[in-house]
């Protein structure tokens, strides 16, 4: 991996984020709070969803008193595919952070294989970037600390309500708590709800491999053994990789063998050219098992809010959209910010949700894959299309999931004829 350079304006303030790393638990260099200190948002996961949040909080009210609380100090590692969307983009601009990526190379082609060989390479209407998340998290968390937040090195074990806000572990009181630490929430779990079925659970491993320098292809290789899965590469431009594999937790159990030798075995059968290290294995909630998005003052956001796109796997756009949201709710509606997350997250997301439940359930077919994958190797628009749907907000129009299911149909058809031969 590489840490290159940091923009100018976020070299001192990252530096200062890396000494994190030595503050003791629940302090930042002064007193502990008094019971009686009512801080306006608490955001509990300094990840893209946490950092977001206290961004927009702190961009919308300097005033504000804005908390950031995380168990781990900065830089730190997070096992992700690293891919940011150029959605994802928009919401640092958005966050007043437009050039926050800048000195990483774009990616500008993508090609995906399907689960039956059908294969597409094409370049992107708008490039994507792969950041490791050890540098991407330290620097919104650096740019947080700039803006005026205040960041403290804290596991969170206890929530309460409090009448005119929440109180955590006995000695934090915050008007609205945005819950944005992760698959695992520990927040989510406090609040009384949930955690994603086994179902609407993926688990992927993920690590770094040497590539060439001019490697400018992200890579997604499907497979057809323990469908939906497939591996990818996401290079990050200076001869390393991002390369994975996930599936769908169910398929991995009923694969018969143990867990780790199926992830790391099919990664190195879909990618021999690419020998991984450094591997890593995380759980991915889909959004196809999301939960509520809060309870009371309490907001779920990103991975804690199961916002993973259940086609793609990728999620950094989704934690940067919803945390932001989780943001303006609190800040816009402090008595009620539920209610005004939750029409925010509609408006943002539901139609797109709606869109990806529906092509999750339809994906559960390789050939509907074979079938769409095919449509987009003829027709340029359509490939672009899927690309916002798996990397973005976007919806399939009527027209274009007619004429994909009329290419299944005609594939499922022409395989059974040569079948009866």
């Amino acid at each position: 991996m590489v840490t290159p350079a940091v923009p100018g304006a976020l070299t001192v303030a990252l530096a200062a984020t890396a000494a994190l790393a030595t503050v003791s638990d629940g302090t930042c260099g002064g007193d502990r709070p008094r019971m009686d200190d009512m801080w306006d948002v608490a955001i509990v996961g300094a990840g893209p969803a946490g950092s977001a949040a206290a961004l927009r909080a702190a961009q919308l009210r300097p005033e504000l008193r804005v908390l950031l609380l995380d168990r781990a100090g900065f830089p730190r590692d997070k096992p992700c595919g690293d891919g940011i969307a150029a959605h994802g983009r928009d919401e640092l601009a958005l966050l007043g952070l437009p050039a926050l990526i800048d000195d990483y190379r774009p990616t500008p082609r993508l090609t995906v294989v399907s689960p039956g060989g059908v294969r597409v390479s094409a370049e992107a209407a708008r490039p994507n970037h792969v950041v490791p998340r050890r540098v991407f998290d330290a620097r919104l968390v650096a740019a947080a600390r700039a803006r005026g937040v205040e960041v403290r090195r804290h596991r969170v074990k206890d929530l309460a309500l409090d009448g005119t806000g929440v109180v955590i572990d006995g000695r934090l009181r915050a008007r609205t708590v945005v819950a944005a630490d992760g698959a695992g929430s520990v927040v989510r779990r406090l609040i009384g709800l949930a955690a994603p079925a086994d179902q609407h659970t993926a688990i992927a491993v993920r690590g770094y491999a040497d590539v060439p320098e001019d490697d400018d292809v992200q890579l997604i290789a499907m497979q057809k053994a323990g469908w939906p899965a497939y591996a990818w590469s996401f290079p990050i431009g200076d001869g390393t990789a991002n390369v994975g594999f996930g599936m769908l937790l169910p398929r991995l159990r009923a694969a018969g063998a143990p867990g780790r030798q199926v992830l790391h075995g099919r990664l190195a059968e879909l990618l021999p050219d690419r020998p991984a290290r450094d591997l890593r294995a995380h759980h991915l909630p889909l959004s196809t098992g999301r939960p509520a998005p809060g309870a009371g003052r309490v907001l779920l956001a990103g991975d804690a809010a199961g916002l993973i796109n259940p086609l793609t796997g990728e999620g950094i756009y989704y934690a940067l959209l919803s945390g932001r949201l989780a943001a303006e709710a609190a800040v816009e509606s402090p008595g009620d910010p539920l209610t005004r997350y939750r029409d925010k997250l509609r408006g943002a997301l539901g139609r797109h949700l709606r869109t990806t439940d529906a092509l999750a359930r339809l994906a559960q077919y390789p050939g509907f894959i074979d079938a769409a994958i095919e449509t987009a190797a003829r027709r340029k628009e359509v490939f672009d299309l899927l690309v916002d749907v798996g990397l973005g907000a976007g919806t399939v129009p009527a027209p274009l999931a007619l004429a994909v299911g009329m290419r299944w149909l005609y594939r499922s058809l022409g395989r059974s004829l040569r079948a009866g031969r």
